[in-house]
């Protein structure tokens, strides 16, 4: 077995890994197979749709999740983007197959996430698992699942060539493109291929927001098609387990399909905050480990409901994300870096209870190579101190962390903006972790708005967050 792929003979559910798209923000799926891992799961089948073919690839191609993770930590968004070669840029908007070409996917970013196609190819006869990636097929406007000892490299680049932003592959006598206007995710790939247990990462947007402007407007439209396209799988998926339930073999088997879902909260940002550097990989990667994290310790063995709710968000508030760095030599962990994101998703709610907890994610970076995604986690703000909470994999070195920045006037104000000490299970001091200067300049632009729909939103979360640092200042003084 390998990583997530593989199945033990005989094994009961069948269970199927469905990866659906997302853009460049599927590396936050990175963080969801690693939880997945850790919790012992395996799969006989994995599917991948548009972004999440990467994701897809990279199990095919035999990378263990750390490495996964370290792969999509390492990579520069900007190989995603490539202009169109000259040839066909000098014809002319009207003439151009696509606003950008394919060969920052091809010639960088398929490389640098380790996915080979021979590796691909071969991944059955390794691991016992298939592996499907979806592409539409432009002249019979269908979504073929292709199987992974078939799978290219021109299918890998037609599977994530969304119509106007990339070109679409001519290959093997077809026109393909990304499915994502016919479909998502393919759960019925799974179920047909005989999965009673489908684990369904979804990562596209689903609130009931609706925004104004071009940029909402279209990606609203992929929301529509997402959603929807998946709702109409559900309502197949339920008609055949109420067959099923009634005794009729539907693909081989009278067990019902059971549904599980991986989702954020709240939406994930979006392409361009990822791009613009506003969210970082390994931010979404942190993100992703706590949902996965999140619905395996309250999930049912019944599942979800295949309804619309399945993949339903929530629409946070005007809030703002904040980030910090720190090092330093911690008892029983050696030298380490610590990354944290607070998500203050209601800023004006936290301005007006500030020892409310938030959310927060993050990591543990360790000097032998190895890194603890927080699996939860708090931050709040009392009357002499801000607070960090860290609960940790069962695996880690120590369960939970506490680290605090102590507010001790105004002398002290210095050493309270990069020293936070740091306390494990029980109360035990551990040490003390520092921001450098570079640290704290990053700290200071990192402070990102959310839940804010346009420049004036964007503005409203200054305004709030400037509250927050004018009364801890006053704090420090008095």
């Amino acid at each position: 077995m390998t990583g997530l792929l593989g199945v033990a003979a005989g094994a009961e559910p069948r269970r199927a890994l469905v990866l659906a798209g997302g853009g460049m923000r599927v590396a936050w799926q990175a963080g969801v197979v690693r939880a997945l891992a850790d919790a012992g799961l395996s799969f006989g089948h994995v599917d991948g749709t548009s972004g999440g073919t990467f994701t897809t690839g990279m199990l095919l191609s035999g990378l263990e999740p750390a490495e996964i993770v370290r792969r999509w930590s390492a990579l520069d968004v900007k190989e995603f983007s490539a202009l169109l070669p000259w040839r066909e840029f000098v014809r002319g908007p009207a003439q151009w197959p696509a606003l950008g070409d394919a060969s920052g996917v091809r010639d960088h970013v398929l490389p640098h996430l380790g996915i080979d196609v021979a590796e691909v190819r071969s991944a059955t006869a390794r691991t016992g698992a298939v592996g499907t990636v979806n592409v539409c097929d432009f002249a019979t406007k269908t979504c073929l699942a292709v199987p992974n000892d078939e799978i290219d490299l021109d299918v890998l680049v037609a599977a994530v060539s969304l119509p106007m932003l990339m070109p679409a592959v001519r290959t093997r006598g077809r026109i393909l493109t990304d499915a994502v206007w016919i479909k998502d995710a393919n759960v019925l790939e799974a179920v047909r291929r005989g999965a009673t247990e489908v684990w369904l990462v979804w990562c596209i947007g689903n609130t009931e927001r609706y925004g104004d402007g071009p940029f909402e407007q279209y990606v609203h439209m992929i929301e529509m098609s997402a959603n929807g396209g998946l709702q109409a799988e559900l309502e197949v998926v339920a008609d055949i387990n109420r067959r099923r339930l009634g005794g009729e073999p539907v693909h081989g088997t009278t067990t019902p399909v059971v549904l599980h879902v991986v989702k954020p909260e709240v939406p994930l940002p979006l392409d361009p905050d990822f791009y613009a550097g506003r969210i970082s990989a390994d931010t979404l990667i942190d993100m992703g480990h706590r949902d996965a994290h999140r619905y395996l310790s309250g999930m049912e063995a019944a599942g979800v409901g295949l309804d619309d709710r399945a993949t339903a968000m929530t629409d946070p508030p005007l809030g703002v994300r904040t980030h910090e760095r720190l090092s330093g030599q911690l008892a029983g962990l050696g030298r380490v870096t610590v990354e944290l994101v607070a998500e203050i998703r209601d800023v004006a709610a936290f301005r007006a209870d500030p020892s409310r907890q938030v959310p927060v994610v993050g990591h543990v970076d360790c000097t032998d190579g190895s890194r603890w995604h927080a699996t939860g986690g708090g931050f709040s703000v009392g009357a002499d101190s801000a607070t960090y909470e860290l609960d940790l994999p069962a695996d880690a070195p120590v369960r939970s962390l506490s680290l605090r920045r102590h507010f001790a006037g105004v002398l002290r104000l210095p050493h309270a903006l990069r020293t936070l000490s740091v306390v494990g299970p029980g109360g035990a001091a551990l040490g003390a972790v520092h921001a450098g200067i570079d640290d704290l300049a990053r700290a200071a632009v990192s402070l990102e708005p959310t839940g804010a729909h346009d420049l004036p939103d964007r503005a409203r979360a200054v305004e709030e967050v400037a509250k927050l640092v004018l009364r801890a200042a006053h704090r420090s003084h008095v």
